[in-house]
């Protein structure tokens, strides 16, 4: 098995983040040697902080924090996720726990060397009605427009390679940037598998994402991505990757 880096984007997740983190160690340590586990804290107003630092005094160097210091959005999570991650291959799922870690190995079981990207996709969507529609909508014109041929761009349960991350630019701040990684990787030369996951109701807190009033916010978002990672590209005749 090659390195594993682990991380969770969190936003006020103080009260999902003890379970998600003992799970985490539970899951992986008996897979992977050489592994390390990572989570963002984008600026938590909670107790998120106090939280990580019992746990990583608990977990040692094995467990890794990076603290913004102000909200900077999901993409620039991520981004801070993957720069910070080091290990051969990447794995990412939220903090709030509505994603069982418990079920990596069933993405680690379709990872060979002609794939880089492994991406799950929801059994069932365990929300609210209004965010389930949103969703199913999002999803829909999100794979329409940039051309993606994953089936659920908004399932946050993916094993990426290393390497794929090294050769791609990523731009938003936002939750637009799951369209954003998956168009890209999408273009590499690698292969892409899928799997069945389970979701789970949020237990704690309050999604930041999908609210139908930042609807229309998001639809602009998402033309403004298509501008820059497809329309430009097009023209130019860039590799869409690196826009």
């Amino acid at each position: 098995m090659e390195s594993l880096s682990v991380f969770f984007p969190a936003y006020n997740d103080a009260p999902s983040l003890p379970a998600l983190i003992r799970k985490t160690f539970a899951v992986v340590a008996p897979l992977v040697d050489d592994f390390e586990v990572i989570v963002v804290n984008d600026g938590s107003r909670d107790a998120t902080g106090e939280v990580l630092e019992r746990l990583a005094r608990e977990y040692g160097p094995r467990l890794r924090v990076v603290t913004h210091p102000r909200n900077r959005g999901y993409g620039a999570a991520l981004r801070s996720g993957f720069r910070a991650a080091s290990k051969d291959l990447v794995f990412y799922t939220d903090g709030d726990g509505q994603y069982d870690v418990g079920e990596l190995p069933l993405l680690l079981g379709l990872l060979t060397p002609a794939v880089g990207l492994v991406n799950g996709y929801k059994l069932n969507r365990s929300d609210p009605w209004h965010r389930v529609w949103i969703g199913r909508t999002y999803n829909a014109f999100a794979r329409a427009l940039f051309r993606i041929r994953i089936r659920d761009v908004d399932c946050d349960f993916r094993l990426i390679r290393r390497r794929l991350l090294d050769d791609v630019r990523l731009s938003s701040t936002s939750g637009t940037i799951c369209v954003e990684l998956v168009r890209k990787l999408e273009l590499s030369k690698y292969q892409v598998r899928e799997t069945g996951v389970h979701h789970y109701p949020r237990l704690h807190g309050r999604s930041q994402f999908f609210r139908v009033r930042s609807l229309l916010k998001t639809l602009w978002q998402l033309a403004r991505l298509y501008v820059r990672v497809v329309a430009v590209p097009a023209l130019s005749g860039k590799d869409g990757r690196l826009a």
